[in-house]
């Protein structure tokens, strides 16, 4: 329990040192977790575009199959691609000093990405890269301004531009907001790239607490056991005082 709780804190010792605040309205991500199609789906999205730079070391591809109904032998051919054990924790091969060299600092572990930052930030943050030729990656993020991050989703989603409209108030005061356009399709279209996120996200929110289900269902449980027990101490409370009077 100790060594877990430590992975957790040096998971997100990084992520401060890595995001940094935007000043952007936030997106609804509206994901649902009991959908397990969705979270099969993201896991995919994740395996492919996001384990090769960043981990999820609290996480295990066996419990993963497990909780989302992916047959282990599923798991091992089409969501592990280095090698190992079903068993293994989805960790990276990436060396922390090669990282640090090509981005600029380590890639955070994403186990408790979701709990950190909410669901609705990280939606928002995937939409919102943006081409930008002053920086090495050549993109930018509106949630996440001068992120060492590439785009990793850029051939789904495209290519988006930034469009700042300038507007005056009652007062006379300008004011300027920027908006993303898309100026280079991908290969997805928008209402595909937007389910993918939420499925990516939905999967990320998974991760930082798998036995969410269980224990929502627990608490169902123990609620409507309450609830009858009760009605039977009423019952019987009724029974035991009636001949006091």
């Amino acid at each position: 329990m100790k060594k877990q709780l430590l992975l957790v804190l040096l998971a997100l010792i990084p992520v401060v040192g890595y995001c940094a605040e935007g000043g952007i309205h936030l997106e609804q991500a509206n994901i649902d977790s009991g959908n397990i199609q969705s979270l099969q789906r993201g896991a995919r999205l994740f395996v492919n575009y996001c384990l090769s730079c960043h981990s999820a070391s609290l996480m295990r591809y066996e419990r993963m199959g497990k909780d989302l109904d992916i047959p282990e032998k599923l798991v091992e051919q089409d969501l592990m691609f280095t090698g190992g054990r079903v068993g293994d924790l989805m960790t990276v091969a990436m060396y922390p000093e090669d990282a640090k060299e090509w981005f600029g600092t380590v890639p955070p572990d994403l186990s408790v990405i979701a709990r950190a930052r909410g669901v609705d930030w990280l939606y928002t943050y995937l939409h919102s890269f943006y081409r930008d030729d002053t920086k090495i990656t050549g993109v930018n993020n509106l949630a996440f301004p001068d992120v060492g991050m590439p785009n990793v989703l850029w051939e789904l989603q495209g290519m988006q531009e930034p469009v700042i409209t300038t507007s005056m108030d009652h007062d006379g005061k300008e004011t300027k907001s920027v908006s993303l356009k898309l100026v280079k399709p991908g290969l997805m279209s928008p209402k595909e790239f937007d389910r993918a996120v939420r499925d990516l996200v939905n999967f990320l929110d998974y991760m930082g607490e798998p036995a969410k289900h269980e224990r929502e269902s627990l608490g169902v449980k123990v609620i409507m056991f309450l609830l009858v027990l009760l009605v039977v101490a009423y019952l019987m409370k009724r029974e035991f005082w009636k001949d006091v009077h």
